[in-house]
C-alpha cells in the first residue's frame, strides 16, 4: 500500500508549505550546480586544474545530494502528516553549513595563494 493512501489527507496548508521546503532545497542544489558550472566554465584560471577540478566536482555532488535529500525529506514529512507523527530534524543542515564554510576557506585559501 502506498504512503499516500495511509492515514488521512493532512491540512493543504501544510502540504503546500511542505512543498515550498521541498522548493527550497532544489534551489539551493541548483545553486551548487550553478556554482560548480560557474567555477568550471568561467574561472578556469583560478586555481591549478587539479584542485579547481576537485571543488567542482565536490559542488556537483552537494547539488545532488541536496535534491535527493529535499525529495526524501518532502516524502518522509507528507507520510508524517497523514499519520500525526512528528517530524525530523533535518540534519543535514548542520552538514551542509559546515560545507559551505569549507568550500568559502577552500575558494579564499585558493584566492589569496594566486
Amino acid at each position: 500500500m502506498s504512503w499516500r493512501t495511509q492515514g488521512k489527507s493532512p491540512d493543504y496548508r501544510f502540504s503546500l508549505a511542505n512543498e515550498r521546503t521541498f522548493l527550497a532545497w532544489i534551489r539551493t542544489a541548483l545553486a551548487f550546480m550553478a556554482a560548480a558550472i560557474g567555477i568550471d566554465q568561467l574561472a578556469p584560471e583560478m586555481a591549478p586544474s587539479a584542485l579547481r577540478e576537485l571543488l567542482v566536482a565536490g559542488l556537483g555532488l552537494t547539488a545532488a545530494v541536496l535534491a535527493w535529500y529535499a525529495w526524501r525529506r518532502w516524502a518522509r514529512n507528507e507520510r508524517a502528516m497523514r499519520n500525526d507523527a512528528a517530524l525530523t530534524y533535518p540534519r543535514l543542515l548542520l552538514w551542509l553549513s559546515y560545507g559551505l564554510v569549507a568550500a568559502f576557506l577552500i575558494t579564499l585559501t585558493i584566492l589569496i595563494l594566486l
